[in-house]
């Protein structure tokens, strides 16, 4: 006998699945993130779900698109240097509510429309703006490289608040005897201001942004015409 859904549930279909695993994995992490934990969150058999993805490499491909639909487009009539920084600052927000899609926006199989859409976006916003083909790759590159390291460099430390970040800082400083402050002054220099101040990632971000953005103003014209 074909196993069935369980009675009283609501009808599933791909987006409701495709939520829900988005649900869970914001929940547990892609480590505890499984087709079984799934299935019972929605009070369905496993089975069930195989109707409406075809394994869990199609669940998670579709998830990710899905993330990707939360990117801010960018277009030339803003100006490409506002566009890359909202799309750059939009991408970061995704995978900061998102943070087990990061690795997985451009790691896994066919792009999705959300993806695909984006992409094409970005490439036609530089394009647009009078980037040569070269220009456009480059930049690319450089900021999706800088905004999916800033994502899983905030995803690993051990912090999330400035104040939480102050206190790290505060603990190692009072644990350090002062042979070692001596061998390290400029370390010992970053905690101790970083336990007064902090570390903001959001500030961060935003001036490591401006710094690629005027970067590549800079240095566009020398980069190859074609």
């Amino acid at each position: 006998m074909a196993q069935q859904e369980a009675p009283g549930r609501r009808r599933l279909s791909r987006p409701a699945v495709l939520r829900a695993g988005i649900e869970l994995a914001d929940d547990v992490g892609i480590d505890g993130f499984t087709m079984r934990t799934l299935a019972q969150g929605l009070g369905v058999v496993p089975m069930a779900l195989y109707k409406h993805v075809a394994n869990k490499q199609d669940l998670l491909d579709g998830m990710v698109d899905i993330i990707w639909g939360e990117v801010t487009e960018p277009a030339a009539e803003r100006g490409w240097k506002r566009a890359m920084r909202e799309r750059a600052v939009s991408l970061r927000a995704a995978l900061t509510r998102h943070r087990w899609a990061i690795g997985l926006m451009e790691a896994h199989g066919p792009p999705g429309p959300e993806s695909l859409r984006q992409h094409n976006a970005m490439m036609g916003c530089l394009r647009e703006s009078g980037f040569s083909f070269r220009a456009t790759v480059h930049v690319t590159s450089a900021l999706d490289a800088y905004v999916y390291g800033f994502a899983l460099q905030q995803k690993t430390l051990s912090f999330e608040t400035p104040e939480e970040s102050a206190e790290a800082a505060a603990a190692t400083r009072e644990g350090q005897p002062p042979e070692v402050a001596a061998l390290y002054p400029y370390l010992m220099e970053v905690v101790v201001e970083l336990a007064r101040s902090g570390y903001d990632y959001d500030e961060e971000f935003v001036v490591g942004l401006e710094v690629l953005l005027d970067g590549i103003d800079a240095l566009r014209t020398s980069w190859r015409s074609v």
